[in-house]
């Protein structure tokens, strides 16, 4: 028994000090940076950070805005194995719903230098924003927070200190502590709680929260959690996993509920035929 003891607190001190941030931020899972940014339009954003180096965000404006016609924006916080090189899907939808969009990279992933923490990610998004809004061809008032699975509650954790038109969430938990007896170690040992149950439960913005039902990784009680502390939010489920959401032949379906949302919240304007204007997502 005294030996069991022991390993269960060497495990604990393992995860506590080394293991919860490989679990967390599985930076070597993510693929290598591309050579050049996504378009010859994209515009760099780069935020020195202490103890040297900098952080990287891109951003990508929808055709047609300008500094006398400025548009909606829409800040997409990738997953904890992705990084901002590879989101060609999402630009792609929301320029078709026309929105630019603007994409922050994590500490520590493609090329932002550090560590990624909590705390270091979502100072990075405060400063982030802080600058997007001084863009003349940004519409202030029709500024969207997005993210999946980690990068939802990044985007919750923001929206509690700037307030967005609107915030989605996809695939995303109620909180990692809530999820750490599936490692074995009790909640309190969590550096990065990320409380997105918290954040959801005092906000007072339009949000739209998808979950897959077959969902492994995080299961769909998170989404449905959410849903619950947020009774007015726009809740929808999809039958598919983790890794492959909406999954396949829900991807015209996923989009056409994104457009619908921004539309009723007038973050983009209405359109006489919106199925004509989602043909071919």
């Amino acid at each position: 028994m005294i030996y069991l003891v022991l390993g269960y607190i060497a495990w604990c001190a393992a995860l506590y000090f080394y293991g919860q941030d490989k679990i967390l931020f599985p930076r070597s899972f993510a693929p290598p940076p591309r050579p050049t940014p996504y378009s010859s339009d994209t515009v760099v954003v780069r935020l020195d950070i202490e103890r040297g180096g900098q952080v990287e965000a891109w951003f990508i404006p929808t055709p047609g805005v300008s500094a006398q016609k400025p548009g909606p924006v829409v800040v997409f916080f990738h997953g904890n194995g992705e990084i901002i090189d590879y989101l060609d899907d999402i630009i792609a939808g929301y320029h078709r719903l026309g929105c630019s969009v603007f994409l922050p990279e994590y500490r520590g992933y493609g090329r932002s230098a550090g560590k990624p923490s909590e705390k270091a990610i979502c100072a990075d998004a405060i400063r982030f924003y802080d600058e997007l809004i001084q863009r003349a061809d940004v519409d202030k008032s029709r500024i969207v927070f997005s993210g999946r699975s980690l990068g939802g509650g990044v985007a919750a954790k923001l929206a509690t200190q700037r307030k967005p038109a609107a915030l989605i969430l996809q695939s995303t938990f109620k909180s990692v502590a809530s999820m750490a007896w599936r490692v074995g170690a009790p909640p309190f040992l969590v550096r990065h709680p990320f409380r997105t149950d918290r954040a959801v439960a005092g906000l007072d913005v339009p949000m739209l929260i998808f979950h897959g039902t077959r969902d492994s990784i995080i299961p769909v009680r998170h989404g449905r959690k959410l849903r619950d502390l947020a009774p007015h939010a726009v809740y929808v489920e999809y039958n598919c996993m983790h890794n492959n959401f909406p999954g396949n032949g829900n991807e015209e379906t996923y989009w056409q509920e994104i457009g619908k949302f921004l539309r009723r919240n007038n973050i983009i304007e209405k359109q006489r035929n919106p199925t004509a204007a989602l043909a071919g997502f």
